[in-house]
Parts: C-alpha cells; sequence; structure tokens
C-alpha cells in the first residue's frame, strides 16, 4: 500500500509543480501531494508494526536501515518541491512590484 500512496505523492507533487507553472492555483494540488506523502509514511509504519506482530526480526534488520533514510530523504523532498511554488510565488511578486514602482 505504501508503494501506492508514495507513487500517488510523486504524481500529486510533478501535478502540483505542473499548476503552478501554468500560472493556475496549486494549493489543492500541494495539500494532496502533502497529505499522500503522510499516507505514505504512516503504511511504511503499519507494514513495520506488522512484522514486529510476526516477530519477523529478519525482515526488519533487512529492510528498516535502507528504508529510513529513503523516508527521510523523499519526505524531505516532498515538502521542499511541495513547498517551492510559494517561495516562487513570493519572488515573482516581489519582481513584479518592484518592475511596477520603476515604470512609474
Amino acid at each position: 500500500m505504501w508503494i501506492i500512496f508514495g507513487l500517488a505523492a510523486i504524481g500529486a507533487t510533478l501535478l502540483n509543480l505542473t499548476v503552478f507553472m501554468m500560472e493556475k492555483d496549486y494549493k489543492l494540488p500541494m495539500a494532496i501531494a502533502l497529505s499522500l506523502t503522510a499516507l505514505t509514511l504512516c503504511a511504511e509504519y503499519s507494514l513495520i508494526n506488522m512484522w514486529v506482530e510476526a516477530e519477523d526480526w529478519a525482515a526488519l534488520k533487512d529492510v528498516v536501515p535502507g528504508m529510513s533514510r529513503a523516508l527521510w530523504f523523499l519526505t524531505i523532498a516532498a515538502i521542499f518541491l511541495n513547498l517551492l511554488p510559494i517561495f516562487l510565488e513570493n519572488i515573482r511578486q516581489k519582481r513584479f512590484s518592484s518592475d511596477k514602482k520603476q515604470s512609474d
């Protein structure tokens, strides 16, 4: 399940960036992408919980160290990429207002 949520989160992030480049309202795709990122983390945590309940220590030792680093990296990247349009919009507004002041 976490793979489905993860792929959907990546798709929603790409949609967020695309909608922003088309200069349309990007806030809903951003919220969806961040929500899917959170659901991915919850699904991964549930999988780990199932392994603990089954006492599958080999699976935990094999998967958790690498997956932990990957989840940290991907979550930070998702947050950055989904917040990027906010920062770019602020830069765009500042540039537009300074250009407008210079033309007056």
